[in-house]
């Protein structure tokens, strides 16, 4: 953490010549070995790095369908290397025309229990199919069909389900076994499939098949009927009309500065961008190297403090609410947050300005991409709980999300995830709901970094850790390996892996006033990719607690 104490400044150009040594190798490191294989594939064919985001997000919704898939959505964020154009495709999900800012509460206001979660009136309108095609269409060498020929085979012969597969499957049984076509597709004989079964999918291979020819074979005709009729029956609210109308947004991403390292993340609605750079923010007015550990956990646990803080006040889909990002990411605006934290005591969450008056599932997925041209793409994409909504609707092998929960149910009511929400997050018809989902591109003088991680409302201080190793020279091993904690404003408390705080670490803290509870499970699936702008060389590494595959491969460009 060396360069904690370098200026962190807001900058709005994009980097336009990273390096005049290309990759010597392209690399991909994604949540499973057969969709990072399946994105060499598509490179070896002729394609650049977003047909092969193509091919990768669309394996992965065959082979970790707890994690994504066409039922969900995500954000895609994008580096052309030949003219250094950077952009955020929001995929996000929107809420369905009929969907009302009261629609999970009884007669009496209160939260109706897993209206929000399980079947299909939890799902909002997937973006994942629109997007490949988008991706394709404005970014890509391949035609769609190309790149989804990997995921229709794996879709169609079958893979093995792994102890991931059974183990999430295990936690969401009850969902799935209330959907008759998920549990055919997902279960074995109606109960968790062992290690090792063969899951084919032949309706998914059908819709692939369908969707090769461009988004609009999704989102009209059979296939929509199928996805509308199917979800209606079982006390869903979608509509043809809605989804015929979503579409594909491009945004331009939020940057900083950190030292001689440009950050490139996520804008709204996710909260990703915005929170990495206002503690990055806070961080650097500290001396760090004067600092104690315990001074150092400290300050970073009340500089998440309070970036969530500002997550829950004042974050929401940007094309129904105004988000004040100009002032929430300006180094000023860090001095005051900074000013308010006292190092000889923990700040109480409830006694910051805007705090609600009353007082967390981990799936989604993410890969990182770098072709040997320099594009790059960080992706992270979601069904937000393991397995969504449990619900698929028949005749499609689309397992639906439940999104839906993203949004602020009612002022003050934490999600699954413990995140409290504000009305800037309330459901309307079309809205995207507040994502934490944090896909990011480190670009310093000499090196480029490319991560992201699922792991709900974690993801944004998952980030941050990666962020701060890449910051002091570690590789990205270090990045995707080290132990993790957080803290989300409510509730109050720090949240830590058994190895991230020692017992005289956690002593100091809890003298301090740190509430802290340890994880009973290690948490998030980072993949990452390193580029070394003077040498060309290239890694990549993916989360040992996950069991994904990293990859780099030499392949001839076309």
């Amino acid at each position: 953490m060396a360069l904690l104490g370098a200026a962190l400044l807001a900058v709005a150009t994009p980097i336009a010549v990273l390096a005049q040594t290309l990759p010597s190798q392209s690399a991909i490191a994604s949540a499973h070995p057969l969709a990072t294989q399946a994105g060499h594939e598509i490179l070896a064919a002729g394609g650049n790095a977003f047909d092969a985001a193509v091919a990768v997000a669309s394996a992965l919704a065959v082979v970790e369908p707890a994690g994504s898939g066409l039922g969900g959505g995500g954000f895609f964020l994008l580096h052309r290397a030949k003219d250094g154009f950077q952009t955020m495709v929001d995929a996000r999900e929107t809420a369905p025309g009929a969907a009302t800012a009261t629609m999970y509460l009884d007669d009496e206001g209160k939260p109706i229990p897993r209206a929000s979660i399980d079947g299909p009136l939890a799902a909002g309108i997937p973006g994942t199919p629109a997007a490949l095609d988008h991706l394709a269409k404005k970014y890509g060498k391949l035609p769609l069909a190309s790149s989804l020929a990997p995921a229709t085979r794996l879709a169609e012969q079958g893979f093995a389900t792994d102890d991931r597969f059974a183990m999430l499957a295990k936690w969401r049984l009850d969902a799935l076994r209330a959907s008759p076509a998920a549990a055919a597709i997902f279960l074995n004989n109606n109960d968790v499939p062992e290690p090792g079964h063969m899951l084919r999918q032949a309706d998914l291979a059908q819709t692939l098949r369908a969707l090769a020819g461009g988004a609009v074979h999704f989102y009209t005709g059979e296939i929509a009927r199928r996805l509308v009729e199917g979800s209606r029956v079982a006390g869903g609210i979608w509509t043809l009309d809605d989804l015929a109308g979503y579409k594909i947004v491009e945004r331009e991403p939020i940057r900083g500065k950190f030292g001689d390292i440009n950050i490139v993340s996520v804008p709204p609605p996710s909260a990703g961008g915005i929170a990495l750079v206002t503690m990055l923010n806070i961080l650097d007015g500290y001396p760090w190297d004067e600092l104690s550990e315990t001074q150092r956990h400290h300050v970073l646990i009340e500089a998440m403090r309070r970036a969530y803080r500002d997550r829950t006040q004042y974050f929401g889909d940007p094309d129904f609410v105004k988000i004040p990002v100009e002032r929430l990411t300006h180094p000023f605006y860090s001095d005051g947050l900074r000013n308010s934290i006292r190092m000889d005591r923990a700040t109480p969450s409830a006694v910051l300005p805007g705090a609600p008056a009353v007082a967390q599932g981990q799936d989604t997925t993410h890969f990182s991409i770098l072709d040997q041209e320099g594009n790059m793409v960080a992706a992270t994409l979601s069904v937000n709980l393991p397995y969504g909504s449990g619900f698929v609707p028949p005749g499609t092998g689309v397992l639906l999300n439940n999104e839906m929960d993203d949004f602020s149910i009612k002022p003050g009511t934490p999600n699954a995830y413990g995140l409290v929400g504000h009305p800037a997050n309330e459901i309307a018809p079309n809205k995207r709901p507040l994502s934490s989902m944090s896909p990011t591109l480190l670009m310093g003088p000499d090196r480029v970094g490319i991560l992201g991680t699922p792991g709900g409302s974690r993801i944004i201080t998952m980030v941050l850790l990666g962020a701060l190793s890449f910051a002091d020279g570690h590789n990205a091993s270090d990045w995707v390996s080290r132990p993790r904690f957080h803290h989300q404003f409510l509730p109050d408390e720090v949240q830590f892996e058994a190895d991230a705080l020692s017992p005289e670490l956690q002593g100091a803290l809890q003298a301090l006033g740190h509430q802290l509870k340890p994880s009973s499970r290690q948490y998030g699936n980072m993949q990452a990719v390193a580029w070394d702008l003077r040498s060309g060389a290239v890694t990549a590494a993916s989360d040992p607690r996950g069991g994904g595959g990293a990859i780099t491969k030499t392949h001839a460009t076309k």
